[in-house]
């Protein structure tokens, strides 16, 4: 029989997440996946899991969860207090839940998402293959709900990492994300541009998984006029018409018709992901 987990809080907002929907942007099937990659390969290999296998993603206040058999679980990513039956348990390393306690992880002490995962991860079905939630289209399973049942796979096949070899590296406090800029930086004046690259931004608290929004000083347009809709890249920094530049994160939009001003480095991502409300961002040419 397979075992199972049961949501007992689902907290602010909580989502399977594993690798996303690579090569579907064709259909209007942005990638979604987990947007801190890292920290989901990180609690994987702890367990011994592949390094993409679904785990869930918190938001600010974390998850309880009660298992039916008894197993192994990591909580990383944010840093967050957890227990288990009410008893404290270590973060960022392996920690057995015995069969019907409840594991809970509880609201972030800094950044912002957490990730649970479990030894043989979330056997959710797939969907164009991935078992990731997608916030934007409403593929995958739905966002966690109170009394949720969530099946779990087989157990894990590879040798766990030993946890002095996977240290978490810690939240940002400040965001540098360097940005190739194109396709539409033709659009914005050569003050705009400087502006950009020069100016502190911060993060603004209307982020989500589909774009972190901006504060800071608006940037200027050579022109009025609207583009057509055209494809949009992850990292794909956007200006709408309030002048504030927002990054395309894993659930944006596949099409837009605001100019990209420029493009952030994938590999910058999983720190933005992590960004707290008001977090300064440094835009850099890279």
């Amino acid at each position: 029989m397979t075992a199972r987990l049961t949501v007992v809080r689902s907290g602010a907002l909580t989502t399977v997440q594993d690798r996303g929907r690579r090569g579907h942007a064709h259909l209007g099937v942005p990638r979604s996946g987990a947007l801190d990659a890292p920290a989901m390969h990180l609690a994987n290999r702890l367990l011994g899991n592949a390094p993409d296998a679904a785990v869930l993603e918190t938001t600010l206040t974390g998850c309880a969860l009660r298992p039916d058999r008894g197993l192994t679980v990591v909580v990383g990513g944010a840093p967050c207090p957890v227990t288990v039956d009410g008893r404290p348990a270590p973060w960022g390393v392996p920690v057995r839940v015995p069969a019907g306690a409840v594991l809970d992880a509880g609201g972030v002490t800094a950044g912002v998402r957490s990730y649970v995962a479990v030894a043989g991860g979330l056997a959710v079905e797939p969907v164009l293959g991935s078992r990731s939630t997608d916030l934007l289209s409403g593929l995958g399973p739905a966002p966690l709900r109170d009394g949720d049942v969530l099946p779990l796979g087989g157990a894990p096949t590879r040798q766990p990492a030993p946890p002095e070899a996977a240290p978490w590296p810690a939240p940002p406090t400040e965001l540098t994300l360097p940005l190739r800029l194109g396709p539409r930086a033709d659009w914005f004046t050569p003050a705009a541009l400087r502006t950009l690259t020069l100016a502190t931004y911060h993060v603004s608290q209307h982020s989500n998984r589909i774009g972190l929004r901006t504060e800071g000083p608006p940037l200027e347009r050579v022109s009025s006029g609207e583009l057509p809709s055209e494809g949009m890249l992850l990292g794909a920094v956007q200006v709408p018409p309030d002048g504030r530049p927002v990054v395309f994160l894993h659930d944006h939009p596949t099409t837009g018709g605001y100019p990209v001003i420029g493009v952030v480095a994938g590999s910058a991502l999983a720190s933005a992901a992590q960004a707290t409300a008001g977090t300064p961002i440094r835009f850099t040419p890279g």
